[in-house]
């Protein structure tokens, strides 16, 4: 059944958090605030708290309602069920593939092989791309979608989960130093990437059997991760549409594979 009451006050409470502090940044942008992708000193670092707070605040709010609804006893609890990676290799596996799947589509479409960064800093990346991304999904996928699954469907929930995303991140585009800090221009493009991303995430979740939060976790933190080395061959229209029709496909036929094999 599905509890309404936590759908409610966990999305009050992540936009209350993210709006007021993102609203915060983009008001101190123009006296000098800027986010700093690569921290360099004591000073950067501090600077961007404020903006870890709006990245974390799904994850924030997760664990405050949950408390507060007795759902979970302690941090502790929290954190076990977040980061349970107990799981077969099969979903590791569909994980990693899909990941794979979205940026040789990408490729393919541009033409384009030349990668921005050598690869090796996929892995120097996975630390900050779990922070500044990664437990997002302790609450997308711990609290909101698939409590909407539970009332609504599969796509319904991917879909309603997917609009809520979208605005949650409308306030990055506007916050100086971060990679869309050049205001909506690729804002619909993003978004389409949003979606799918939805679709998939609630796949990974369904097929663990379990509804396993920290293998979105993962493939939340290796999307973030691996971005950076692609750079601008990810940014064109076809690759968007057709990288990102894909992925829902392979999300919604593994959903309906999953579900027949449980019956």
């Amino acid at each position: 059944m599905t509890d309404k009451k936590i759908i409610v006050q966990f999305t009050m409470l992540t936009f209350c958090i993210a709006y007021v502090v993102s609203g915060a940044l983009i008001i101190l942008g123009p006296f000098g605030y800027s986010v700093y992708n690569w921290v360099h000193s004591l000073q950067q670092f501090v600077m961007n708290i404020p903006f870890a707070i709006y990245i974390l605040s799904p994850a924030i709010a997760s664990y405050i309602v949950l408390k507060k609804n007795n759902k979970i006893a302690d941090f502790k609890e929290w954190l076990k069920t977040v980061f349970y990676f107990k799981n077969k290799i099969f979903l590791y596996l569909f994980v990693v593939s899909g990941l794979a799947l979205y940026f040789l589509i990408h490729i393919a479409v541009s033409g384009h092989t030349e990668m921005v960064l050598p690869f090796y800093t996929f892995f120097l990346s996975l630390p900050g791309g779990l922070i500044i991304g990664g437990l997002e999904e302790a609450g997308w996928m711990y609290i909101l979608q698939p409590e909407l699954d539970k009332e609504y469907g599969f796509v319904f929930s991917s879909i309603f989960t997917g609009i809520i995303w979208i605005f949650w991140h409308i306030p990055l585009f506007f916050i100086p130093g971060t990679n869309h800090g050049e205001g909506l221009i690729n804002f619909w493009m993003f978004a389409v990437q949003l979606m799918a991303f939805r679709f998939f995430n609630g796949a990974i979740y369904k097929i663990s059997g379990k509804g396993c939060v920290f293998m979105c976790v993962l493939f939340h933190t290796m999307f973030n991760a691996a971005s950076p080395i692609f750079g601008t061959m990810t940014m064109t229209w076809l690759g968007t549409v057709v990288a990102n029709t894909m992925i829902i496909v392979v999300s919604i036929i593994t959903v309906v594979i999953y579900n027949k094999s449980v019956v």
